[in-house]
């Protein structure tokens, strides 16, 4: 799987200062589902808030005001009915008069005074709303404290006696209800949201498994339990997929089938000039002859080898590390002088022959024009590079690609008179790719060439 990260660089991090744009890209989701969930919550969330904001805030404004304006008039009504008291004895009457016709708790303070004024809070619409209402009213000193209470407001009112109080309860003189709207609001959003994570997830998983899929067959890997699923258009790329790696597949048998009758035809012919050349007798000429049919016959297998590709092979689990000691031993068999480093067991994911070839390929190139080779192999990440390091004469490094064309043969740093084709390289990197990796030429630390192989595990 491709690395998606955002590497903050301070280059990057100036640019983002100067264009947000880039800022808001680094913080994107990268994945299809994010990117999807963003497009349907985002909409939704603007709406909610947009929605909420004006119509909360009219409806509350709208009731609190008229429910202040009730609850001026009701306290104009009873200043009113306070002046027209005569004596004491007339005060506990007007008290639970008042208190059982209009529900409101009244005191009355002889010789007190209106208290300092209290600060609204972080909201002060109700406060002022009120005491605008009251003021409204009646010419007299009024003072009302809508924070000290959660259940009711406090109003007072200043009279030549002292102090009228009066409790309102809280829900008579403003909005208190809102909150079902908003536990509405916010339960049928996230009612909404589940069911289109649900959704989104069923549309985007077909399209993860198609990306796994195509991953898949570009690393060489079969999915037998792959099928077209999820949206139309999902479907027809992954039956458009499953045609493409059938018609390959098919030409890949075609083209081997190919290949192996016309290694028949060619090897008959040198199979009998080997036995002609072997009744001929031990002369001079006669073996030059036969090393000739022998070069013949190498350089063939070469061609057909590079012609064949992966071969149609099934990739399957294999442990570098027996896998690289075999290399190593035949290697060593043909007197070369190599040396083995990898760091324990390390199981990959590969075609094991075409593998092979492609490593062999490469010691065979080191060993060619160097005393020592060193094969060496170590996990990075996803990835298992398998390093070949010799102590040549090395390549330059404008001349390191060339290195991997077809029948390519380089001019100065590696010596002309090796025999070969000049197709070793270019079948190790044949190789490489197919398993979804590649091959590349380094200097060495020995002081020769190094070619890197790297392939995903």
């Amino acid at each position: 799987m491709a690395d998606t990260t955002i590497h903050r660089t301070p280059a990057r991090r100036f640019l983002a200062a100067i264009d947000p744009s880039i800022l808001i890209k680094d913080w994107t989701p990268r994945g299809l589902f994010g990117r999807s969930l963003i497009i349907v919550v985002a909409p939704m969330l603007l709406l909610q808030i947009v929605a909420t904001s004006v119509f909360l805030d009219r409806h509350w404004e709208k009731v609190t005001r008229g429910l202040a304006y009730m609850a001026a008039n009701d306290m104009a009504l009873i200043m009113r009915l306070y002046d027209d008291i005569s004596d004491d004895a007339d005060y506990a009457d007007f008290v639970d008069r008042i208190g059982s016709t209009i529900e409101v708790q009244i005191a009355i303070w002889p010789g007190e005074s209106l208290p300092p004024e209290v600060e609204p809070g972080w909201f002060p619409f109700l406060h002022d709303t009120l005491e605008t209402e009251m003021q409204s009213r009646f010419d007299r000193p009024v003072w009302v404290d809508t924070v000290t209470y959660e259940k009711y407001v406090d109003v007072r009112v200043q009279v030549p006696e002292g102090v009228v109080r009066a409790l309102f309860l809280r829900s008579r003189v403003s909005a208190t209800n809102s909150h079902i709207f908003l536990s509405w609001m916010a339960g049928t959003s996230l009612i909404l949201l589940v069911v289109a994570i649900l959704f989104l997830r069923g549309q985007v998983r077909p399209i993860q498994r198609l990306a796994q899929a195509a991953e898949a067959f570009g690393l060489g890997r079969d999915m037998p339990n792959f099928k077209p699923s999820g949206a139309t258009e999902v479907r027809r790329a992954a039956q458009a997929l499953i045609v493409m790696r059938d018609r390959l597949a098919r030409q890949i048998q075609q083209r081997t089938a190919m290949l192996a009758g016309v290694s028949h035809d060619l090897k008959t012919p040198l199979t009998r000039f080997k036995l002609q050349l072997a009744m001929m007798g031990d002369d001079p000429d006669i073996r030059e002859l036969q090393d000739d049919v022998v070069e013949m016959q190498r350089l063939l297998d070469e061609y057909l080898d590079f012609a064949r590709g992966q071969g149609g092979e099934t990739a399957r689990e294999v442990e570098l590390e027996d896998f690289l000691e075999d290399v190593r031993v035949n290697a060593a068999r043909k007197g070369t002088d190599i040396e083995l480093v990898i760091d324990g067991p390390m199981p990959i994911r590969a075609r094991p022959h075409a593998l092979k070839r492609c490593i062999t390929n490469l010691v065979e190139n080191a060993a060619s024009h160097a005393d020592h080779v060193r094969l060496a192999a170590l996990r990075r990440g996803a990835m298992v590079e398998i390093t070949v390091d010799d102590d040549g004469p090395g390549i330059p490094a404008d001349q390191m690609e060339d290195a991997f064309r077809p029948f390519h043969r380089l001019d100065e740093s590696r010596n002309q008179n090796r025999s070969g084709s000049g197709l070793g390289l270019a079948i190790a990197r044949d190789v490489a790719r197919g398993h979804g990796g590649d091959i590349l030429l380094l200097e060495s630390p020995l002081g020769g060439l190094r070619a890197l192989v790297q392939i995903p595990v």
